[in-house]
């Protein structure tokens, strides 16, 4: 563990959920994440880190790079970052905006923000870029974003498939599809999915997490039954995937931080390495991780 509980600003009273890599300088690595104040809503900050000694650079005094939206708005419980993607004219982040429900716990979209030169986000639309259709009519959440030319734009995205009632209450199951986009905020959902349940156990494919190589696609995410563990995929065209999750070896700890679950993967290559950032234990409540590629040549 990288960065815990005691390692929060001062507003967050819970939780550093989903990290993002957004800026890689030599050794040093910015990492956004999403903090709970002491409502329960999730807003975004960020931290420091240098690769070579592990240590976090942190001002707990700083205020939320992203807040809730205002009252009735799709995201006035919680604004969680997901995907920063860089353009000509500033960085743009996805991000999972969400609200309290009654029948069941909660209800997600996908919102859109620009990077501003003090390094906070300003929402580019008060309302969502991808929510709930007449064909998916349940939830959106954590996508990837992928600029492969000015033209095309391509995602990979939490779609909600349904809710069943448990006997603790009502269960999300939802899986990762794929949409396609020609400027990065409208969207052509055909229903497509990329990264489907393996058996009956599983009910939840999320934070999906894409990186283009020479000749594939690959693709790291977080898949449950009992409970949250880190999958991997290949693709050659990034629209059909086959799971090969064995070749990730990377368990639930015996004991501590993550010994229950490891989830929500960031993968990124620094200093001639393959590093992945993930949560532990309580969806981001125990704190974050810092996993390297092991070397088999």
């Amino acid at each position: 563990m990288i960065f815990g509980p005691d390692d929060l600003p001062n507003w967050a009273d819970s939780h550093a959920a989903v990290p993002l890599v957004s800026r890689i300088i030599g050794s040093s690595v910015e990492v956004l994440f999403s903090g709970r104040d002491q409502s329960n809503r999730s807003q975004v900050a960020s931290f420091e880190l240098d690769l070579l000694t592990l240590e976090i650079n942190s001002d707990r005094g700083l205020a939320p790079l992203l807040s809730p939206g205002d009252l009735g708005e799709f995201d006035e419980d919680g604004a969680m970052a997901s995907c920063l993607v860089a353009t000509e004219s500033g960085c743009l982040l996805y991000y999972i905006g969400w609200n309290r429900a009654v029948s069941v716990p909660f209800r997600n979209s996908i919102g859109l923000a620009k990077q501003s030169d003090g390094g906070g986000f300003l929402r580019l639309f008060p309302g969502p870029i991808l929510d709930r259709t007449k064909t998916e009519p349940h939830f959106t959440a954590s996508s990837f974003v992928y600029r492969e030319t000015e033209n095309l734009w391509r995602m990979w995205y939490l779609s909600g498939t349904r809710w069943s009632s448990e006997t603790g209450g009502a269960r999300h199951h939802y899986n990762i599809k794929y949409a396609e986009s020609s400027d990065g905020v409208e969207w052509l959902r055909s229903g497509q999915v990329a990264i489907d349940f393996k058996d009956s156990g599983e009910y939840a494919i999320a934070r999906p997490w894409v990186i283009r190589e020479a000749d594939k696609w690959v693709m790291w995410y977080s898949y449950r039954g009992e409970s949250y563990k880190i999958g991997y995929a290949e693709s050659i065209d990034g629209i059909e995937w086959e799971r090969k999750d064995s070749q990730v070896e990377l368990e639930q700890s015996s004991s501590g931080w993550d010994s229950e679950m490891v989830e929500y993967p960031c993968v990124f290559d620094a200093l001639g390495s393959r590093w992945l950032l993930y949560n532990g234990n309580g969806y981001g409540r125990t704190g974050i991780g810092l996993a390297v590629l092991e070397d088999t040549a």
